[in-house]
């Protein structure tokens, strides 16, 4: 099993896609804008998307989700949390930027819960409940991978914002601490933008968590 990462759209939200090496399956994690992009590199790998799995729903984690949703005919997950965003500019952000259009997504067809360990096809991972930037965020553990997937919860040397709607620093805070800072310290985290880090990096030098 291995990973690519394809930042997207006009704040360069990471779209990541994870490979399973025995086989040409493949899943979709926050397609967030520029389809032709991820498309490529389906293409490109002769892979075989099977879902698409959402850590929060921000606009700029979602403008592609119902091409990519369309194109391969693919189920769509999504903390319960935020299962009113996908459709609604203003809880998912995009009524307040001018340079975008509203985004405005179908619903989820899989709607998850923190602590639950979720199975597609080849591919399990344990979803981790990190709200803060959003109350539903959440956090992808491939233990196998030895790779989180934080979305905009941590990133290296610093943390998601928390001034949006539905965000709380403190709880922020807490989901990092209790949900991402205990895992393994050789975990690599991933997060919704910029580069990869990892967690013994984070507890050791993340400003906002010393």
């Amino acid at each position: 099993m291995s990973w690519m990462v394809c930042p997207v759209g006009p704040i360069q939200a990471n779209c990541y896609v994870i490979k399973d090496k025995n086989s040409n399956q493949s899943l979709i994690i926050d397609p967030g804008e520029e389809f032709e992009k991820i498309e490529a590199i389906v293409a490109r790998e002769q892979l075989e998307p099977i879902a698409i799995l959402l850590t929060h729903a921000h606009f700029d984690h979602i403008g592609a989700l119902d091409q990519a949703r369309d194109a391969w005919r693919i189920p769509v997950c999504l903390h319960q949390d935020e299962a009113d965003w996908l459709d609604d500019p203003k809880k998912n952000g995009s009524s307040f930027f001018s340079m975008i259009q509203p985004v405005c997504a179908r619903k989820a067809e899989v709607l998850l819960s923190g602590g639950q360990r979720l199975s597609i096809g080849s591919f399990a991972c344990k979803v981790l409940h990190t709200p803060g930037h959003s109350p539903g965020g959440v956090s992808f553990y491939f233990e196998q991978l030895k790779t989180v997937f934080c979305g905009d919860a941590l990133f290296r040397g610093s943390i998601g914002r928390s001034d949006q709607f539905g965000g709380n620093h403190e709880q922020l805070l807490s989901s990092i601490e209790q949900q991402l800072l205990t895992l393994p310290e050789d975990t690599v985290a991933c997060p919704g933008h910029g580069p990869s880090t990892t967690i013994v990096k984070e507890a050791e030098s993340n400003p906002f968590l010393i």
